[in-house]
């Protein structure tokens, strides 16, 4: 099975008091297959930001465990800090990173949720994706008045009930805000001015909401112990909106006030991809591309030695699996990779080729495994064999025929795309890898069509074939 890995990012309303973020730590790391990778707290945001990952069922059981601690800890009521805050755990994400769908995500934000409430008394709100309410997509409207808004108007003002739980607000711990998002880049530009009016004007004018850039929020606050204003930023889509057009955006609009960029700060973890793109724009090198990277390179290598190696290894050995399916699926991964590598190098967009990739990649798998699940149907007491083998075989030749039908769409793409001739040779491999991925999964719905019994789901993965003829 595929590794399945989810990010978590929780803020919590803490971010002075380090003994008690050392304790929320702790309480992450009782959770085995859970790493933490970052920590930062900000004295004057008081404010701390985890950044940990994992499989999904660890995940959710380290981030209830922290918001536990968080709950036990936290005072709201004595609570002061530039950063806007409803809860002693104020919000808390979970991204997709490998193996697993937005949606996914999604459904363990509900599961925390509900455990957040049943077990702690914690009312819930859903943002992002997870969002049950088109206002409450976006986390300001869900935050706004703050947590002392919230302890007033919870269970008397109708437009403030969570998502999850009684309109009862908890005392001291208020409430939290949950859900489901893709890679959010936070990080501050700091101006050498302790004037906020300007930090705020500069918000306004690069944030979406106020007629800004798309996927950019963005709100003025004040260093205390600097004694400076600083932009606060979250880049929702950096691909779309990337990290160096909004920095010299603000430079310029503080430029216009008289003030200077002192420099910026990360919160928590960024993609590499997003240097990269920095990289190319600030450095206007010629010959950029990912694989000029150290570490990229490091890990393709390291991959392909571990990866490729040990499929050809296990497709050559005397066992019935992998075999001829997996094959195809194989191929078709090739051919989806190749179709990202081009796209990349031709300044396109990647992204559908990269689905295909990861789609084709699961499927090789998941055909040696139908197979699999046929040879142990043969193996029951005569009496099960008969459906067992009829339901094992619907699967066997199921899988192929998803890889056909993917295959097709995958080769239509290769055939749509318009690129310089220098990348010609690559494309015709890619075609003729997507070939042979539809015509090596063929060989298999073929041969277990013919052996099932079920007219019904036979003539229905006959009507599917046509489609593609």
């Amino acid at each position: 099975m595929p590794r399945q890995l989810v990010e978590c990012v929780p803020n919590f309303s803490e971010g002075r008091d380090l003994g008690k973020v050392d304790a929320i730590v702790q309480a992450i790391l009782t959770v085995p297959d859970v790493v933490l990778l970052d920590r930062e707290s900000d004295p004057d945001h008081n404010r701390s930001v985890l950044t940990f990952v994992g499989p999904p069922n660890a995940v959710v059981t380290a981030a209830f465990r922290a918001v536990e601690k968080a709950v036990a800890l936290i005072d709201l009521t004595q609570h002061t800090g530039a950063h806007p805050r409803i809860g002693a755990a104020d919000v808390l994400p979970f991204i997709p990173i490998e193996g697993v769908t937005l949606e996914e995500c999604v459904r363990l934000a509900e599961r925390l949720g509900q455990e957040l409430w049943a077990k702690l008394r914690l009312p819930v709100y859903l943002y992002e994706a997870a969002a049950r309410r088109l206002e409450r997509t976006n986390l300001e409207n869900i935050r706004k008045g703050q947590f002392e808004a919230l302890l007033r108007e919870m269970g008397t003002v109708a437009a403030r009930a969570p998502d999850i739980g009684d309109p009862i607000c908890h005392p001291t711990a208020g409430a939290i805000v949950t859900g489901a998002r893709k890679f959010l880049i936070a990080y501050n530009v700091n101006l050498n001015t302790p004037d906020l009016a300007i930090a705020k004007r500069i918000a306004r004018t690069i944030r979406f909401s106020t007629g800004g850039f798309r996927y950019v929020k963005s709100m003025g606050v004040m260093l205390a112990s600097r004694n400076i204003a600083q932009v606060s930023i979250n880049l929702t889509d950096f691909e779309q909106t990337p990290m160096h057009l909004v920095f010299e955006t603000v430079r310029r609009e503080a430029e216009r006030y008289g003030v200077s960029v002192v420099g910026s700060e990360i919160v928590g973890l960024i993609p590499k991809k997003s240097i990269e793109l920095s990289a190319e724009y600030f450095l206007r090198f010629e010959n950029f591309r990912p694989e000029l990277v150290l570490e990229n390179r490091i890990v393709e290598a390291l991959s392909a030695r571990g990866g490729l190696p040990e499929f050809l290894d296990d497709l050559a050995s005397p066992a019935a699996t992998p075999g001829g399916g997996s094959a195809a699926a194989a191929a078709g991964a090739m051919a989806a990779a190749l179709g990202s590598m081009v796209t990349r190098l031709a300044k396109m967009d990647p992204t559908p080729f990269e689905a295909d990739r990861h789609f084709f990649t699961e499927a090789v798998d998941r055909d040696a495994e139908a197979f699999n699940q046929v040879m142990a149907a043969y193996k029951r007491p005569k009496d099960e064999r008969g459906p067992c083998v009829e339901a094992a075989l619907h699967g066997a030749a199921e899988v192929p025929l998803e890889v056909m039908e993917r295959s097709h769409h995958l080769a239509a793409r290769l055939d749509a795309l318009d690129i310089p001739a220098r990348f010609a040779s690559d494309l015709a491999v890619a075609k003729s890898l997507a070939a042979a991925a539809r015509a090596g999964a063929w060989e298999n719905v073929r041969i277990n069509l013919d052996s099932i019994h079920d007219a019904e789901f036979k003539a229905a993965l006959q009507r599917r074939l046509h489609a593609l003829q």
